[in-house]
């Protein structure tokens, strides 16, 4: 009889258990779906075109400020001896790049400084500045990532020769490939981090044209979505550029 009682409350606490259990687990279904309804039907931020849900990019916004808080100069990324390197390139998206609308005889760099203040330069332009080296660990935002040596002259003293100090105190860079399908919102901190290169060479020869010949942004301290490839335009601006993967929802600030 002592066996039987004990069972039959086993039995009763077990199916107590089980119906809180299922009870809490439609609760959590339940409030999961009411949020979601809730967020989606949000209004869009229009501080960015395209744009996602305003609570969404607040977060997204909260997590740059931090980032950017802890942001140094002095900072570098790992680099690697160029032995390292991958022979070839795993190449990152190919918005932009439409050979039969670009004519690379004709392209030059436009640089604009002010309203009718405009730069135009060649490659040759370019290298007749101090070329460095820059090997390390390129990484994408699809979650692969690869050692690959570039080679170029750095931002930081690209703007110096050319006289950009007044447009590096603003607090953009914006760059945009010449066809406009594809370009980037780059803090002016990051654009100056001596890492940061206006590259033209791949493995120490010119860059192939699906990695953004005749030249591409190379920037060490953010995700490969940053790393324009093909640059036909530099603008600078105190608010934030247009910038293409933050209007389909993405990170703005985008660091590693």
């Amino acid at each position: 009889m002592k066996t039987i009682i004990v069972d039959e409350t086993t039995e009763k606490r077990f199916r107590r258990r089980s119906i809180i259990a299922f009870i809490i687990f439609f609760t959590c279904v339940g409030a999961a779906w009411i949020s979601w309804k809730w967020l989606y039907n949000q209004p869009l931020d229009n501080s960015i075109r395209g744009g996602i849900q305003k609570p969404l990019r607040k977060v997204l916004d909260m997590n740059m400020n931090v980032y950017s808080g802890l942001y140094s100069t002095q900072h570098l990324v790992k680099e690697y001896p160029k032995s390292m390197a991958a022979p070839k390139a795993r190449v990152n998206g190919n918005v932009g790049m439409d050979e039969d609308l670009f004519d690379t005889a004709t392209w030059k760099l436009t640089v604009i400084r002010a309203a009718g203040d405009t730069l135009l330069l060649t490659l040759n332009d370019l290298k007749k500045l101090h070329k460095i080296d820059v090997v390390h660990n390129f990484k994408c935002i699809e979650g692969w990532s690869q050692i690959t040596w570039w080679s170029g002259v750095r931002f930081s003293e690209f703007a110096e020769k050319y006289k950009l100090t007044k447009e590096c105190q603003m607090k953009f860079a914006s760059l945009v490939t010449p066809d406009e399908e594809y370009y980037v919102g780059i803090d002016m901190p990051s654009m100056m981090h001596p890492q940061t290169i206006l590259c033209f060479e791949l493995n120490g020869k010119p860059l192939p044209m699906n990695q953004g010949y005749p030249l591409r942004l190379i920037i060490p301290v953010k995700y490969g979505v940053k790393n324009i490839k093909r640059i036909g335009t530099i603008s600078f601006h105190n608010d934030r550029p247009a910038d293409y993967w933050a209007e389909k929802g993405y990170d703005y600030y985008t660091g590693l």
